[in-house]
């Protein structure tokens, strides 16, 4: 009887241990886009781009058919062939200090909206004619965090870039990461701003955040599996412990009879 006990015990244990152990994870807390319809058309009408900030770094080059007329503005940062070009800082007015032009406010601005205002400038001085901007933010990256295959800070070459792309240079979420509430934060001139999307709904394309800015944060929340099993690691060692008591008790027991 008493070793029937024991076994019976073990058995509770057992169980305690693998409820602890085991989550199951369903297909509506994993799949993307759940509501989207076989050969459905989705028409992507954001023309979303993204903004100039105060603290972006930008790169200016100017070109024309006359390269010696346009040596004034690409300054370079050491003398002789091969330098690199200056770079650009937007200050706390949101203004650059630019050769030539002086103060040039690019803060809100896009791209091309820099590049346009700079020929605009260009034009009104008769400075330079037809002259090619082109216009680079240095300084475009995402951070992305939480449970990602791998989270870290991601550089962005182009103009804008999708959430679907930052969490693929993540190499996406993990089984444990939740799909359903994803958090942006973002930051434009000292004004943060929290929104969270929905991966497995398929208007996640409509969201205003579904094209980042530069260093946008997001952040990918464990799921209750993943809290579950954070938390259950530490109940393993108190139930091994009460396990081993009753083992120990039990065969006491047996040795004084």
């Amino acid at each position: 009887m008493i070793i029937s006990l024991i076994k019976s015990k073990l058995f509770i244990v057992g169980i305690v241990i693998s409820i602890v152990l085991t989550s199951c994870a369903s297909k509506q807390d994993v799949v993307y886009f759940q509501n989207a319809k076989n050969f459905e058309t989705i028409v992507d009408t954001d023309t979303f781009t993204a903004k100039l900030k105060i603290g972006d770094v930008v790169s200016i080059y100017v070109s024309t058919l006359d390269p010696t007329v346009t040596q004034p503005y690409n300054l370079i940062r050491s003398a002789g062939a091969g330098g690199d070009l200056i770079d650009y800082l937007i200050d706390a007015e949101g203004n650059i200090d630019y050769p030539v032009l002086g103060k040039i406010k690019l803060l809100g601005l896009t791209v091309e909206e820099a590049k346009a205002l700079f020929k605009k400038k260009f034009a009104e001085g008769k400075l330079l004619k037809d002259p090619v901007i082109i216009f680079r933010v240095l300084n475009f990256r995402v951070t992305v965090a939480g449970e990602v295959n791998n989270p870290g800070v991601y550089p962005v070459t182009g103009e804008r870039i999708s959430i679907l792309e930052a969490l693929g240079m993540a190499g996406d979420l993990t089984i444990k990461g939740r799909r359903d509430n994803i958090l942006i934060v973002r930051d434009f001139n000292g004004t943060k701003t929290y929104t969270r999307i929905d991966l497995t709904n398929k208007e996640v394309f409509n969201s205003p955040v579904y094209y980042l800015t530069q260093n946008d944060y997001v952040y990918v929340e464990p799921n209750n599996s993943a809290i579950s099993g954070a938390s259950g690691d530490a109940r393993i060692g108190t139930l091994i412990s009460i396990a081993s008591f009753l083992i120990t008790t039990t065969l006491l027991l047996i040795t004084r009879n």
